[in-house]
């Protein structure tokens, strides 16, 4: 049976991933429960799960927590969530923890834990190389639970020969492709993703298509491809999960449900595929599949996420802190849906690349951005 710690229980990778657990109950346990804010899930989470360690951010919780069930190992605050994720009795780490956040627990489980499941896109944008090289430093395994990474990686399953031309990153386009983008969009229509249920950073990131340009990242340290490799399709129907085209021009695909249900089992059971209750797709009903492709000069933040690239590994970390600044401004009302891209590009334009060799540099560097951003507003 593997034991799997979750860090975003509470989340929507979380509950999908406590979801899988339930319907295994002989393959998996829930060893470990990471959660913010969300007291009342998590004390859900914990009665029907029955975990040895819990985190919860705020002290006045992990307190009451500790009060409903005393024999629970309970953390809290910073340096609780560096000893829980300094744990060694769970063989796979889920981490999807949002933001920036999830950097540092995620390397401390390179270290410690034998696989994690990764959901957290930041960690490869901002961690770029230095996270890379730490799981092969550890032997660690890095599984990503990302819908698209996921299915490059089933894609790429007994090709280790074959020479890759391209990744075709498939995206939905989220809710503005076939729509204006202007000055009067609200966080409502934003959020109002056509295909995916997601939190709302994620969400906006969709809306955006920076999500798809830290996908286009994350593609590019986990498989070892140069940007000009990867393609992104954009895929309304999201059921071709991704794509990767060989030397010889054939393209294999990851064709099924859109459900983060699959990835997340494929991560956790790898390489052993699971059963599950998704309806499968009907490829007559389906009929045709359509791909087009998508405008950078109106999705401005996916051409702003190869400009990082191109920079540098510390311009990547600048695109994350700006962005994750802007669309909060945005979902707070502070600033319009049009000026994400305006504050990003301000930040990568005033940024002078630089080598970044620790954890704590890139976490500094991502302070400054955040405060001069938050100057800016």
């Amino acid at each position: 049976m593997k034991r799997i710690a979750i860090f975003g229980s509470t989340g929507s990778i979380g509950t999908t991933t406590l979801r899988i657990i339930k319907e295994n109950p002989n393959l998996f346990s829930a060893v470990t429960l990471v959660a913010g804010k969300n007291v009342e899930r998590l004390i859900e989470q914990i009665e029907e799960f029955k975990p040895r360690h819990v985190y919860i951010k705020e002290e006045r919780n992990a307190n009451m927590i500790k009060h409903m069930f005393p024999k629970l190992d309970v953390y809290t605050g910073k340096a609780g969530m560096e000893m829980i994720s300094k744990l060694e009795d769970a063989d796979v780490s889920v981490s999807a923890l949002v933001g920036i956040a999830g950097l540092q627990p995620t390397w401390n489980m390179l270290k410690h834990c034998r696989e994690v499941a990764l959901a957290n896109k930041e960690v490869l944008v901002t961690g770029g190389d230095l996270v890379m090289k730490r799981a092969k430093k550890y032997g660690t395994k890095l599984r990503t639970v990302d819908s698209e990474h996921s299915a490059i990686m089933q894609c790429l399953r007994g090709e280790e020969s074959n020479k890759i031309a391209k990744i075709l990153l498939t995206a939905s386009g989220g809710p503005f492709f076939d729509k204006d983008i202007t000055d009067n969009i609200t966080p409502m229509q934003a959020l109002n993703h056509p295909n995916w249920k997601m939190g709302p950073k994620v969400t906006i990131d969709s809306a955006t298509m920076m999500n798809k340009g830290f996908e286009v990242i994350e593609a590019h340290h986990l498989f070892g491809v140069t940007e000009e490799q990867i393609e992104v399709v954009v895929h309304r129907q999201s059921l071709v999960h991704s794509m990767v085209q060989f030397a010889d021009g054939t393209i294999m695909a990851n064709i099924g449900p859109t459900d983060m249900q699959i990835p997340i089992a494929y991560a956790l059971n790898y390489p052993t595929r699971l059963g599950n209750k998704i309806e499968p797709l009907d490829l007559f009903k389906i009929g045709s599949l359509k791909f087009e492709e998508p405008d950078l000069d109106k999705f401005k933040c996916l051409k702003l996420a190869y400009k990082a690239i191109h920079m540098g590994h510390s311009a990547q970390v600048v695109l994350n802190a700006a962005d994750e600044v802007a669309v909060q401004a945005f979902l707070d009302g502070a600033i319009r849906f049009t000026q994400i891209p305006e504050m990003i590009d301000w930040a990568l334009s005033n940024h002078i690349v630089r080598k970044l060799y620790t954890v704590n540099e890139i976490l500094e560097l991502d302070r400054a951005v955040r405060a001069e951003c938050l100057n800016r507003i």
